[in-house]
């Protein structure tokens, strides 16, 4: 129980006028947006050290929920094995170690094992550390791998001679992790090379292995600062592709011959405003993913390598469903797979010869998607299965049999059974009548009790349902947990994005509004025990929600939550803002000012009741920078008239992801569910 709160700090005001349409908004808290300042940091400090003051008498139950989650994990855990071919691939950890090793086992299974990357070693002088993905060269005789140790996700890349063992000289900083492709001949490596003030990748960059950086050749560079960058190989090894996309409206392709590197890339398809197109290479044609012709919910189209690749020459393959959503697809010379969305749950539909069929599954609630299929030739179909019951599982397909093998389902310690937790779809009616799924999932047993409810709803990504060994220790004491499917994701197809984006975005506040209502009025939870919690642009909506809807709530986690949402879009010196206008709508035109204005979380802080709220940041976040949720806490605290708690926690040495390793983020999801757990406790006792 959370008792006896001392008193937090009070950030210093300075008055600064932010003026642009003829409105000033004042910002008193600005003068946080500069972590060089000692003060910017000294007030962080006094944040942390409140924070664990508040949190102090949880010290003991944090301790047990990490042990719990750290005795639910496998401690020399492996993944399933992949063959690309010639030889099989897997990464697995060692007892007690925070990074995974990852190896190679040549031509068979049977073969000794081989570790081309040992994470344990490279990152255990590293206060954070993670790697940006490996790229071997077709001649095997070298490994690329990507460093961040700033969670900045500005990589460093490094190469590796696989006969010796030993480092090149050559080193290439600031590059796109994983954003990789290696040339045929394997004399040149091909990366996205970023702007080290905005973070965005515009440079396709040609380094020749045994050459200085200083000398790589600038092979194609985005002159449009609204496009995000992606590099990469396809399946067969012929192509490198090169795309510019811009979110959810424009994306060009470029394509170039692995066998030819020093050629120039080629236009695949002209970018043109409201045309978005996904490609990859099948045998004798290129495969596009593409909303031409008003394919709203997306078709797959062709057209030959040997021909033109105008638009005007695509071929359908599958046609365009208004109940179905294309989401993404796969393909070996055999088949081809697409990852659909059929009334809110993700499905596998797999085209093989004449045969044309969903692989079906069992459960009600679930999340499956496509699998890692590394060999271009293969008749069989690997494909990820899990739900908020079942661990996360790698299953194969055979299309001639008609039948899934199970290759391995992760295996939960600490006495787990599914058996013992329920799962169930529920729908909401949102205040505009549109039905909005929701998945649910409790312990056998729970009765109207405390209920977290969870979601993310932008950029279209959708927050499927997903098994969490971590969560079990919530739903053991008692909770339930929901994940509401609101608009802004793309479970519903693509017109549940488009109405939760730009001009439409209140939608996105407003449903989970509506699906929290909806929870307590058929009783799932008790009307005082509701919490809410999300991340990133999750964490814009938990600002939202409170400002819009605060009594409904009984507390609120708002992890690294984009929360000063006019001022930033007004930025374009910071990462992730001439991206995202697309998203967001650009402050700079007055009707999306007065539109984000209207609910960037922020700005519409105002003296009322508030719920419990934690708030966590990194101090080094590339995504969203610390200065918004730590200038949100302050004016919170400033505003706010009620005497709730209300938390701070920045990592100082992590960014958007928070703590790297294998356990360590045990420990931030503990401090979480202790929060939680402490303000249950109190309203219970009340």
């Amino acid at each position: 129980m959370l008792k006896n709160i001392p008193n937090p700090p009070q950030a210093t005001e300075i008055p600064h006028a932010l003026t642009i349409h003829g409105d000033c908004r004042q910002d008193p808290y600005f003068w946080l947006n500069n972590p060089e300042n000692p003060a910017v940091i000294d007030y962080l400090t006094q944040e942390n050290a409140y924070t664990e003051s508040v949190l102090k008498p949880t010290e003991a139950l944090q301790n047990e929920l990490f042990e719990e989650m750290k005795g639910r994990m496998v401690a020399d855990e492996q993944s399933v094995p992949y063959f690309n071919g010639k030889d099989w691939f897997y990464h697995r950890y060692e007892t007690g170690g925070e990074y995974p090793l990852y190896c190679r086992k040549k031509g068979s299974l049977d073969a000794p094992e081989e570790i081309l990357l040992h994470g344990n070693q490279l990152g255990k002088d590293e206060a954070y550390f993670a790697v940006g993905g490996l790229a071997l060269s077709d001649n095997e005789q070298m490994l690329a791998y990507a460093t961040d140790t700033v969670s900045r996700r500005n990589y460093t890349v490094y190469f590796k001679n696989m006969l010796t063992g030993e480092l090149l000289a050559d080193k290439i900083e600031n590059t796109e992790g994983g954003s990789y492709a290696w040339s045929a001949d394997s004399n040149y490596f091909f990366y996205l090379l970023r702007d080290p003030q905005t973070l965005l990748a515009s440079k396709v960059l040609r380094h020749e292995i045994g050459t200085d950086s200083s000398l790589d050749v600038l092979v194609y560079e985005e002159k449009n600062e609204e496009c995000y960058m992606g590099l990469s190989r396809s399946k067969s090894k012929e192509y490198i592709f090169s795309v510019s996309s811009q979110q959810g409206v424009y994306s060009e392709y470029r394509i170039l011959k692995t066998d030819n590197p020093t050629g120039s890339f080629e236009v695949f398809q002209p970018g043109e405003r409201g045309l978005e197109y996904f490609i990859e290479h099948q045998a004798d044609r290129f495969l596009i993913r593409t909303n031409f012709q008003e394919a709203t919910n997306f078709q797959l189209m062709a057209c030959p390598v040997d021909g033109p690749t105008h638009k005007s020459h695509w071929q359908t393959v599958v046609a365009h469903r208004p109940d179905v959503f294309l989401e993404d697809f796969d393909a070996t010379t055999a088949w081809i797979a697409l990852e659909v969305k059929t009334n809110g749950l993700s499905q596998i539909q797999l085209i093989q010869g004449d045969s044309n069929e969903f692989i079906r599954m069992e459960e009600d609630v679930f999340q499956v998607n496509i699998g890692i299929n590394a060999h271009y030739s293969s008749h069989t179909l690997r494909y990820n299965y899990t739900s908020l019951t079942c661990p996360n599982s790698v299953l194969e397909y055979d299309g001639a049999t008609k039948k899934s093998t199970l290759l391995k389902e992760d295996r939960v310690l600490g006495g787990f059974d599914k058996n013992e937790y329920q799962s169930e779809r529920l729908w909401a009616t949102a205040r505009d009548g549109v039905k909005v799924p929701i998945s649910l999932v409790y312990k056998k047993g729970y009765q109207k009790g405390p209920l977290l409810l969870y979601a993310y709803g932008s950029y279209g990504y959708s927050m499927d349902p997903y098994f969490s060994s971590s969560r079990l220790s919530l739903l053991d004491r008692g909770f339930a947990f929901a994940i509401a499917h609101i608009r802004g994701g793309q479970e519903m197809g693509r017109h549940w994005y488009e109405d939760g984006k730009m001009m439409r975005k209140m939608n996105t506040f407003t449903d989970f509004i509506d699906c929290g209502k909806h929870l307590v009025s058929i009783g799932q939870v008790d009307a005082h025990r509701l919490f809410a919690q999300g991340g990133s642009a999750g964490g814009m909506l938990m600002g939202g929600i409170i400002n819009m809807a605060p009594e409904l709530f009984a507390g609120v986690i708002a992890a690294v939550p984009f929360v000063d949402v006019v001022t930033t879009m007004l930025d374009e010196t910071i990462p992730l803002t001439t991206g995202e206008w697309e998203e967001w709508g650009n402050p700079k035109n007055e009707e999306h000012y007065h539109y984000m204005k209207s609910y960037s979380p922020y700005d519409n802080v105002t003296a009322q009741n508030y719920p419990h709220v934690f708030v966590t940041t990194g101090l080094h976040d590339s995504q969203v920078q610390y200065w918004e949720p730590a200038k949100w806490v302050a004016k919170l605290r400033k505003l706010k008239t009620d005497d709730k708690i209300l938390l701070l926690d920045c990592d100082m040495s992590a960014g958007h992801g928070g703590a790297s390793g294998r356990y360590k983020r045990f420990k931030d999801i503990a401090k979480d569910f202790a929060f939680l757990i402490g303000i249950n406790e109190t309203i219970a006792a009340q």
